[in-house]
């Protein structure tokens, strides 16, 4: 292929990796030089970037419901906003600057702030492109939709319908799934990890991403993991933050030795399909690439405090199917996990929903499609 230019949004880490994924899924597929892969808010200036990362972090950390509220108001006017489009195309100038000296032939957004840029940029024919949108959420807000043509790519077949529900032509739709590193579509035998990693064999293990959770949060999640009567093994990857890292290896210290449960604190890591695989339970926050990398190895999920908005309805989606369970109530995460351990037929039944919703490879899935888009003329 020739003139791809993936974009998304640094505001929540999926974005990002979904167009990381795609972009890898190119590469693999022997298209390399001809893909770009930007983030749209390093074509902002500088208040913008702030704004627009700050006050979504902020709002789902310390006024979540607020966060709900002003999701579901979107959702019913975001046809009819004219000011917020025309405030972020003021404030990305050099980003339609680039779109409009680059030209692409195909560009594929992994976040709505840059698709109604480029939808703009189509209308005015200041640009001519074939637009793809990738939908990294479950469910459809109609935030993602644009006025002119584009080929949207969204994860299940309920997000297909309500978006012919809105008028989306049936031919501009692929059920694709949500695309995740196609490392996660290599098969990966779970006891072969543990040893790898130096994780039990003789207990269940539990993958929770400790970095996605509030300070406070983190504390209770693992204070309930601990209580659990089962033996286990909880690892937390940490990700980059080091205070936290530091933080878990000091509660990992305090375990005592005869406990059934033990922690493992994770840093920084590339191999987090390599842990997913080796893990029985992941414990997090329901990102709809989160949920697609568990659901890509049969995982049972298990959802924490979901916030109101895209989370509340990815875990709906995954409750309504069975292959996850929604814990509220931190105090009682280990109970529920302990009752799901207890009932083994329930738990074989919820991890063959989780093998049959997954879409291992939505990333390679994707690209193809974007060649026989590419390959129509017009």
């Amino acid at each position: 292929m020739s003139g791809v230019l993936i974009l998304s949004a640094r505001v929540g880490a999926g974005h990002i990796r979904a167009a990381q994924a795609i972009q890898k899924a190119f590469a693999e597929s022997g298209a390399t030089e001809s893909v770009q892969c930007v983030d749209a808010l390093d074509y902002a200036n500088p208040l913008f970037r702030r704004l627009y990362t700050k006050a979504y972090i902020d709002m789902v950390n310390t006024m979540p419901a607020l966060y709900g509220f002003y999701y579901d108001e979107r959702e019913k006017r975001a046809k009819h906003e004219l000011l917020r489009p025309a405030f972020s195309r003021l404030n990305t100038r050099p980003l339609i600057k680039l779109l409009e000296e680059h030209q692409p032939d195909i560009t594929v957004c992994t976040h709505f702030m840059p698709a109604e840029i480029i939808s703009w940029l189509v209308r005015e024919k200041k640009l001519a492109t074939r637009q793809a949108i990738v939908v990294t959420d479950f469910d459809i807000h109609v935030q993602w939709l644009c006025p002119s043509p584009a080929h949207y790519f969204v994860a299940i077949d309920e997000a297909r319908a309500h978006l012919e529900s809105l008028g989306v032509p049936p031919t501009a739709i692929t059920v694709s799934g949500i695309p995740i590193d196609p490392v996660f579509s290599q098969p990966k035998e779970s006891g072969a990890m543990r040893d790898k990693h130096g994780l039990r064999r003789d207990a269940i293990v539990i993958l929770i991403s400790a970095g996605g959770f509030g300070i406070g949060q983190v504390d209770e999640v693992l204070a309930s993991l601990l209580q659990l009567r089962h033996p286990a093994e909880i690892v937390a990857v940490c990700g980059q933050n080091e205070e936290l890292k530091a933080r878990v290896d000091r509660l990992a210290g305090d375990v005592p030795a005869a406990s059934r449960v033990t922690l493992k604190a994770v840093g920084y890591t590339t191999a987090m399909d390599e842990y997913m695989a080796a893990s029985d339970f992941a414990v997090g926050k329901p990102g709809g690439l989160t949920m697609s990398e568990a659901l890509a190895y049969g995982k049972v999920f298990v959802v924490v405090n979901p916030i109101p908005g895209q989370e509340e309805r990815n875990s709906d989606h995954l409750l309504e199917e069975g292959a996850a369970i929604r814990c509220n109530n931190l105090p009682i995460l280990a109970y529920k996990i302990d009752r799901l351990l207890n009932d083994l037929q329930r738990l074989i039944s919820m991890r063959e929903n989780a093998r049959r919703l997954a879409r291992p490879n939505a990333a390679h899935d994707v690209v193809a499609k974007l060649q026989l888009l590419e390959a129509v003329p017009g």
